[in-house]
């Protein structure tokens, strides 16, 4: 039997067996036993979050709205790295003095990656999973933002953290074109578990969480 003809009994049989189930073909219908709302406070949610986000390395600092631009130039010079890329909409008044910032006017992979770090927001959090969500919007910037800088300093107000990912979902007016999950600084283990940083994205996160 010919590839072809191997794949199309494969999926032909597949066509037959999910037409025969009970929710075949509605989506809304399926089962979902799973739990859609969380039970924690807003203030144990944000506590989970941070906690969770320590556990995968990254570094968290928590300010009033008042104290963030302070905050943003202590964290950016406790790091070390002046020259930095910034995306298109990130508020004015985060372009803290003593910096070189490289705003986004269509900057080039190649002109990213000669910043040492990215400036961003968020647009949410789920506190369960420790993880950070971008929908990359003009405050958060192209999704190669995210990832070609070596540190990434983001900016997540306590009322962006929900506990659980069909909380996140339910925020959503539709599904995102595009999202990123940050969980921690990138890493990945080789097979024997020797852990490299910076594989596919930044190699240091830092979290300014403002408790808005």
């Amino acid at each position: 039997m010919s590839a072809t003809r191997s794949r199309s009994a494969v999926l032909g049989r597949i066509r037959a067996a999910t037409t025969t189930t009970p929710h075949a073909g509605t989506y809304e219908s399926l089962p979902r036993a799973y739990r859609m709302q969380g039970e924690l406070s807003s203030d144990q949610c944000v506590a989970l979050l941070i906690e969770r986000l320590r556990e995968y390395d990254a570094d968290i600092t928590e300010c009033t709205p008042d104290a963030l631009i302070p905050t943003i130039a202590t964290q950016i010079a406790k790091s070390g790295r002046s020259i930095l890329a910034a995306p298109i909409g990130l508020p004015e008044d985060w372009l803290v003095p003593g910096c070189d910032w490289r705003v986004d006017h269509d900057l080039s992979h190649d002109q990213i990656e000669q910043t040492q770090g990215v400036v961003t927001a968020a647009t949410c959090a789920v506190a369960e999973s420790g993880t950070i969500v971008l929908h990359h919007g003009p405050a958060e910037g192209r999704r190669v933002l995210s990832l070609l800088p070596d540190w990434h300093l983001c900016v997540l107000k306590t009322s962006q953290v929900v506990e659980t990912l069909p909380e996140y979902f339910a925020r959503c007016d539709a599904p995102p074109a595009l999202a990123t999950f940050i969980s921690g600084p990138s890493a990945t283990a080789d097979i024997e578990m020797t852990r490299i940083k910076g594989v596919h994205g930044p190699r240091f996160l830092n979290v300014i969480v403002v408790r808005d």
